[in-house]
């Protein structure tokens, strides 16, 4: 049994099935899987995840009890959840990803959705069975007297799951993601809303990125719950319990960031880029194609930019990296069809026969990723709304004199922005204001900034993220 349990979609790593049936298994990325390898390799914890993949699914079915103890990994004992493929579809796809994620981001285009009706009501029971395959495999792995820390909005119900078979346990739920205010929130049905609510509820500490976020949502629970909320001590109280609410900022591991952008794939990224764009100043971004990121905002800020400041033609590219995102989904396919779009109309206006004003690549490349970091004069940070965005702080890292141009409502604006550009990510005008004052801000400003930018950012590394969280159930 388990002293320590971490529970989340995704898990630390993944399997790929061969053409002849064998397996391979990888190691995953993110802050998640890099924080809890700094401290799983002292805990006695065990990582509840669902199998993703056909080749997830394989290795489930070879190891008993879908427990992969010697993983070879750091990140402790795994146990993958083979959950029915229709089940898991319904739940991570129609509810989690196009229902919360669109809720807490405020995405919807609330003339024409959302739309609540009976299939919705179908998806939302596959939502609740997936919670309750956690739940259950939760209070079969935890030992008495347990920390389990249940992550993210795909999990929002496991808690309280959790409590009723296991109320011996510790438990935290940590959102990655913003929080509505309550009269977005209340888009969804009252009962599904009141559902999530008392989920998150079941926990004793829940965790939020910024203050904003867990402000959010301790106004939802007192205005749609009537709960009784103390701001001053962050606590709900609710049905005879009360939940301690948690604030955790989450920062990168700035020497591991730097070990890994010094190797020879991200120096030779470095040398065909400069290959490609010459001497010119470079304006980044680093996205996926995610509705909230705010890419064609961005691009249209780009190009009023070139509109306004005609000096810099044949002076400056913007590398705009735009890795494709959920494409099950019809909207995430008409969206990335829309920055395509967006980048060839800035091409055929202004590209020359020797210059190339963007540069749009959609293939995903980490090591390349991180070669742009490192030549960026600006890096563009513009979504609509971001539980934290980790691109925020990555860039200062790799790039000490690189101005940071980042939108108000990204979670890191609560840390960066006094020393960053902030902007209004529907301000094109004033987006494209600021790509200008980037890039004719003085050596010396840019250096003071890029410092205290990278101070802030690594203030907070994930394996203190993931602490912290622990400590708060002792």
């Amino acid at each position: 049994m388990n002293a320590i349990l971490v529970a989340s979609n995704r898990g630390p790593v993944s399997f790929t099935l061969s053409e002849e049936g064998a397996l391979s298994m990888r190691r995953g990325g993110g802050g998640l899987v890099s924080g809890l390898s700094e401290v799983a390799k002292d805990l006695n914890m065990l990582w509840v995840c669902a199998a993703l993949s056909d080749g997830d699914r394989s290795a489930v079915r070879q190891a008993p009890g879908g427990r992969l103890d010697h993983a070879g990994y750091d990140t402790g004992a795994l146990r993958m959840l083979d959950i029915p493929p229709a089940t898991f579809h319904r739940a991570y796809n129609a509810v989690a990803n196009s229902t919360l994620w669109f809720v807490n981001h405020l995405l919807y285009d609330t003339p024409n959705r959302p739309h609540f009706d009976a299939r919705f009501r179908r998806e939302w029971e596959s939502y609740r069975t997936y919670n309750e395959a956690f739940a259950m495999a939760l209070a079969e792995e935890a030992a008495h007297g347990a920390r389990v820390l249940v992550q993210d909005y795909h999990l929002s119900l496991a808690p309280t799951m959790l409590r009723g078979e296991r109320p011996d346990v510790r438990i935290a739920h940590f959102s990655h993601t913003p929080w509505a205010p309550p009269e977005y929130f209340s888009l969804l049905p009252d009962d599904v809303g009141t559902e999530l609510l008392e989920g998150i509820l079941g926990a004793d500490h829940a965790g939020f990125l910024t203050a904003r976020w867990g402000g959010a949502f301790m106004d939802c629970c007192e205005t749609l719950l009537g709960a009784r909320v103390d701001r001053g001590e962050r606590t709900v109280t609710y049905a005879g319990r009360t939940t301690r609410i948690g604030v955790h900022s989450l920062g990168v591991d700035g020497k591991a960031l730097w070990a890994r952008a010094s190797e020879p794939d991200v120096e030779s990224h470095m040398a065909a880029l400069r290959d490609q764009v010459g001497d010119r100043r470079l304006i980044v971004r680093i996205d996926r194609t995610e509705l909230s990121k705010n890419i064609v905002r961005g691009l249209t800020a780009y190009r009023e930019f070139l509109a306004t400041h005609p000096e810099w033609h044949g002076r400056v590219t913007h590398l705009a990296f735009a890795y494709p995102s959920r494409h099950d989904l019809p909207e995430y396919r008409e969206y990335t069809a829309a920055v395509q779009r967006c980048a060839q109309e800035i091409e055929d206006e202004y590209a020359t026969e020797d210059w190339d004003p963007l540069i749009l690549n959609v293939n995903d490349d980490y090591p390349r990723s991180l070669a742009a970091y490192r030549l960026a004069d600006v890096l563009l940070v513009n979504p609509i709304r971001d539980g934290m965005n980790l691109v925020a702080k990555e860039g200062p890292i790799l790039s000490p004199t690189s101005v940071l141009v980042l939108s108000r409502e990204a979670g890191a604006a609560a840390e960066l922005g006094e020393h960053a550009l902030t902007v209004n990510p529907y301000d094109v005008s004033a987006t494209a204001a600021a790509l200008h004052e980037g890039l004719t801000m003085s050596e010396a400003e840019r250096a003071r900034r890029g410092a205290l930018l990278a101070a802030a950012a690594t203030a907070l590394p994930p394996h203190r993220w993931f602490a912290d969280q622990l400590d708060a159930l002792m």
